[in-house]
């Protein structure tokens, strides 16, 4: 060689200097392979190793016998070397990496049946529960999946892409084992598509697999590239068991968000923590949530005036005409925030609690904010948090800054929705697949008619208090039984509410009378 050795840094001179190479070498060989691994491994002694290598003159210099043990040993470094390079040609080659294979098994070995583009639609919450039944469809039909383009067309015109959100190459990665996704079209899919156009189409809502199967997957056979124009409900409630557990791979594994979310959710949970337990409250009072649910409970008539115009202006909104008054008895309004301090003092919340508002802005602000404070003083968001530095990032960006509520309310002690939209749902899954955390889902019919009565002077807080915890007792995030309506999802509970495939079974957690 003469040269350093690229992969192990021994240069060949040093391994022979001063002594016979043939002779040297010969002796090796004579030693034999068992006895070199002994040698190599410390286990015979070093006057063993002299008998071995040296002669027995009483002539030899001094010095050319240190010279011997010297590259004898160094040769010996050498060997070593080269038996570890030939296990796995790299030393360091049993560090768990990123990609490394014992964490992401190989891809599964199918025939790529065609291409899926999708379109999600909806806020973040709505767009991930699309997502995840997105890669199950490619999954089991055996398409590639191109990844998802966002909405930008909703009503809060965020322009974030999926990688804004989340982040890509994990999706992409942690699920090549399963699903073959790429970023973009392959080059001569892209002319096709930009010669002969895209074959797009709205699966029905609430399909089940054989649909997909028998009326969906010819039309790949036909245009090899098919984008589906929506995401949400494109999949029923009840599938077989591989599929279910397929959404929740995707949901609860390989859907991360991105460092700079994953580190500023993190941040704000820190300071949260620093200063004890916290509940986060998902007070859905937004002006277009009101004004797209015709409800107005503690609203003045100017309010109601604004909120029904914002209704009209929005063309999507198909529901113009609503009673605001029979739709709240009916337990289809989300909660004013009295009536929400009323009910966290009913469950007997701890008025000292840290309250960690997980919405938007609150409409009627600090004024409407006033009853909910009066009971529970430590209201925080993440605006009051965090300074205006860390949050510039995310500030225009409402996906973004769902994303921080959505991983500040995982960690949360207690997660309590005031109604109950896509966020609600998904989180109370999220929470029970990671030990069923205590979520408290609302029973707003029941509540509402407990609220009316105690502020008639029907109930006495004691007698009120009691029927709101008998009301709840099984609505905490506890293990349950999905129901099933078949025919009719709409009345079913959502999968993603309570993924039961994949929960455990076993729980321990303390009652919400000591989470204060």
């Amino acid at each position: 060689m003469g040269t350093e050795d690229s992969k192990h840094g021994f240069k060949e001179e040093e391994a022979f200097v001063e002594y016979d190479k043939v002779e040297l070498k010969c002796s090796i060989n004579d030693i034999g392979a068992e006895k070199l691994k002994h040698l190599v491994t410390g286990a015979m002694k070093l006057d063993k190793l002299k008998s071995l290598m040296l002669p027995k003159s009483p002539g030899f210099d001094q010095f050319r016998l240190c010279m011997l043990v010297i590259t004898t040993m160094v040769v010996l470094l050498w060997v070593f070397a080269l038996q570890l390079a030939s296990m796995g040609e790299n030393i360091g080659s049993t560090t768990v990496k990123f990609d490394s294979p014992t964490y992401f098994p190989p891809p599964r070995d199918y025939n790529n049946e065609g291409y899926l583009m999708v379109s999600c639609n909806g806020g973040l919450n709505q767009m991930r529960a699309g997502i995840c039944d997105m890669v199950a469809i490619a999954r089991f039909l055996n398409l590639t999946l191109v990844v998802p383009e966002l909405d930008k067309t909703s009503f809060w015109h965020d322009n974030s892409q999926f990688k804004d959100i989340w982040d890509v190459d994990y999706f992409i990665k942690s699920l090549g084992s399963e699903v073959r996704i790429i970023k973009h079209l392959p080059p001569r899919l892209r002319k096709k598509v930009q010669r002969d156009g895209l074959y797009s189409m709205h699966p029905v809502s609430w399909a089940n697999m054989s649909y997909y199967y028998n009326t969906v997957f010819p039309r790949f056979r036909q245009y090899e590239v098919v984008r589906f124009m929506k995401t949400d409900t494109r999949l029923g409630n009840n599938l077989p068991v591989e599929v279910q557990k397929m959404r929740c791979r995707v949901n609860y594994e390989a859907l991360r968000f991105t460092p700079a979310i994953e580190e500023m959710g993190k941040k704000i949970i820190r300071i949260l923590r620093g200063k004890g337990p916290f509940l986060v409250l998902h007070l859905r009072y937004e002006m277009d949530m009101l004004a797209f649910s015709g409800c107005s409970e503690g609203c003045n008539q100017s309010e109601v005036e604004e909120l029904t115009r914002m209704r009209y202006a929005i063309p999507w909104w198909k529901e113009k005409e609503i009673d605001p008054k029979s739709k709240r008895e009916a337990g289809l309004c989300p909660l004013t925030p009295l009536e929400t301090a009323i009910t966290l003092r009913a469950f007997n919340i701890d008025p000292q609690i840290q309250i960690y508002i997980a919405a938007g802005n609150i409409y009627g602000g600090n004024r409407r904010l006033a009853a909910l404070k009066a009971f529970y003083p430590n209201l925080v968001k993440k605006e009051t948090l965090l300074s205006p530095a860390d949050l510039k990032p995310f500030q225009n960006y409402s996906n973004q800054m769902a994303a921080l509520d959505y991983l500040v309310s995982l960690d949360s002690d207690i997660f309590l929705p005031t109604y109950g939209g896509n966020m609600a749902k998904v989180v109370e899954g999220h929470r029970r697949y990671l030990g069923y955390k205590m979520t408290i889902s609302l029973d707003r019919l029941v509540l509402i008619s407990l609220i009316d009565q105690y502020k008639n002077g029907t109930l006495k807080w004691n007698e009120f208090s009691q029927a709101v915890k008998a009301a709840h007792a099984n609505r905490m995030g506890s293990p349950s039984q999905r129901l099933q309506f078949p025919g009719k999802p709409k009345l079913e509970d959502y999968f993603y509410t309570n993924p039961q495939e994949c929960l455990p079974s076993i729980v321990v957690r303390k009652p919400v009378t000591e989470m204060g």
